[in-house]
């Protein structure tokens, strides 16, 4: 799959093809496969953990005893210790909501991989204070869905103003997705070499 990925988004960018040229080895991401933990992350952290160094989510993680937090355990940690956490009330209320919902539709077992891409953001936009971005992150890392492509992402969208020579003030959203039509179907292998970018790039001008 991903000599198939490569060869197609070599043939059909060239930005794509330098950047694969430049980091050699295809950008890998070791998946949690844990939606809730990831949500967190997004909710909790305004990032997902694959890509920062998480604070609240792994404070979280101690107060646990180092046991994830799942939506069973999390309010067992006593309240001094989540009042420690300083979160916005707008956070705190969609922790309340991811929890409850989790709870309520039985979800700590159940099989995403059942889902398609479509059904996934549907199920998880019925949590208010869910959004697209968080939507994708989970999609694109934590269930390692192909042809995802974050583009309320800010990163991403900074990337691509600089190697592609978009115009940030005109339109932004729609020039991406017809930069990133033409990596279908392996849209997130060419998003992973593009932030991989990132990192190298920040290597050499330090």
């Amino acid at each position: 799959m991903e000599e198939l990925g490569i060869a197609h988004l070599s043939r059909r960018d060239i930005v794509i093809e330098n950047i694969i040229e430049k980091i050699k080895k295809v950008p890998r991401v070791e998946s949690t496969h844990n939606v809730f933990y990831d949500l967190l992350s997004c909710i909790l952290d305004q990032q997902i953990h694959y890509r920062s160094k998480f604070n609240v989510v792994t404070k979280l993680t101690a107060f646990l005893n180092g046991v994830l937090p799942t939506a069973e355990n999390l309010f067992t940690i006593p309240d001094d210790q989540i009042a420690s956490l300083k979160m916005s009330d707008a956070k705190y209320q969609t922790l309340l909501r991811l929890t409850e919902y989790w709870q309520e539709n039985k979800l700590t077992s159940f099989d995403w991989n059942t889902l398609g891409d479509d059904a996934v953001r549907e199920k998880l936009s019925e949590i208010k204070g869910i959004g697209i971005w968080t939507m994708d992150m989970i999609l694109l890392y934590t269930l390692e869905r192909p042809n995802i492509f974050p583009a309320d992402d800010y990163h991403l969208k900074n990337l691509m103003v600089q190697l592609y020579g978009l115009d940030s003030k005109t339109k932004l959203k729609t020039q991406m997705l017809e930069v990133a039509e033409g990596w279908s179907p392996y849209k997130s292998l060419a998003v992973k070499y593009i932030l991989a970018w990132k990192d190298l790039h920040k290597k050499y001008k330090t």
